[in-house]
C-alpha cells in the first residue's frame, strides 16, 4: 500500500473513481475500447450499482466497488466458472484481512457469506467478438465492509456488523487482486476441477432443503452438488435436476 493506494499485482491496471454510475458500465465501455485485460474500475460509491438480473445494488461509502476486465481464451459456456474463481480469491482475501473467526460460506452461483447472510456479490457480464467468439468478461465484485442494505428478501451483513471493523476498501482490493491472480491461473491451467472441489469445501447448505427460484417457476429441493461445468444439482420429486441459471434461497418452514 502506498499513499493508502493498493499495490496491484502485474497485469492489473487500476482506474479510480470517487463517485461513478456503475463500475462494471465504465468497465464495459474500456473493455470496448480495447482495454487489456487486468483493466480495473474501483470507485468509493456508485450511483447506479446494480446486482444480478438488473437489481440496483445500493453502494454507499465505505464499502468496496470494484470491476474487472477478463479476457479469457474459452468457450463462452465456460464464463459462469469465473464466478466461482472471484468467490474463491474474496474468501482467501477477507480470511487474510479478518483471521479465521470470520465464519465464510458460498452461494450458489455467486454469493459470499458471512454466517447466514449474504456479505458479497459478484455480477458477470460478458459480449461476444464479432467472429462469434467471447471478446471479454467483466467480473463485478460489491463487497460491505462498513453497512450492507436492509429488509432484503435474502439478508445481508456487513464485516462491521459481523465485529471486523477497520478492514479499508483498499485493503481488501490489494488482498483480492492478489489472490484472484493464484485462482485465475489455477484456473487456466487446471480447469475447473480444482475450483469445484475448493467452492464444494466452502460452499454453505449441502445437503439442506432449498428453494430455487427459475425464471417461471420455483422448485423446492435438497442440494446435492455442483457440476462439473458450475451447474446447481438438486434433488426435487425423487430426481435429479441439473440448474444452469437461478436464485437460491433457503426452504420455506
Amino acid at each position: 500500500m502506498t499513499n493508502g493506494m493498493p499495490a496491484l499485482p502485474e497485469g492489473f491496471r487500476l482506474h479510480r473513481y470517487e463517485t461513478i454510475g456503475s463500475t462494471n458500465d465504465e468497465a464495459r465501455r474500456l473493455a470496448r475500447e480495447g482495454a487489456p485485460e487486468g483493466t480495473l474500475v474501483w470507485a468509493d460509491a456508485q450511483e447506479a450499482g446494480r446486482g444480478r438480473r438488473g437489481r440496483p445494488w445500493l453502494s454507499p461509502l465505505g464499502n468496496l466497488y470494484l470491476s474487472l476486465v477478463l479476457r479469457p481464451d474459452a468457450p463462452a459456456s465456460r464464463a459462469p466458472q469465473l464466478g466461482f474463481v472471484t468467490a474463491l480469491a474474496l474468501a482467501d482475501a477477507l480470511r487474510l484481512l479478518a483471521g479465521t473467526g470470520l465464519a465464510l460460506s458460498f452461494k450458489w452461483p455467486n454469493d459470499v457469506l458471512a454466517g447466514r447472510a449474504k456479505l458479497a456479490g459478484i455480477l458477470l457480464e460478458s459480449e461476444m467478438a464479432a467472429g462469434g467468439g467471447l471478446d471479454f468478461v467483466i467480473v463485478g465484485v460489491g463487497v460491505n465492509l462498513t453497512s450492507a442494505p436492509r429488509d432484503l428478501e435474502y439478508p445481508a451483513a456487513s464485516l462491521s456488523d459481523q465485529g471486523f471493523p477497520g478492514i479499508t476498501p483498499a485493503s481488501l482490493l490489494e488482498s483480492f487482486t492478489e489472490h484472484f491472480a493464484l485462482w485465475l491461473e489455477c484456473w487456466r491451467a487446471e480447469g475447473f476441477v480444482p475450483v469445484r472441489a475448493a467452492w464444494l469445501n466452502r460452499a454453505g447448505g449441502i445437503g439442506e432443503a432449498v428453494r430455487v427460484r427459475l425464471e417461471t417457476l420455483t422448485l423446492e429441493g435438497r442440494f446435492l452438488d455442483l457440476d462439473q461445468d458450475g451447474a446447481l444439482v438438486i434433488e426435487t420429486g425423487g430426481d435429479r435436476r441439473r440448474i444452469a441459471a437461478g436464485e437460491v434461497f433457503p426452504a420455506l418452514g
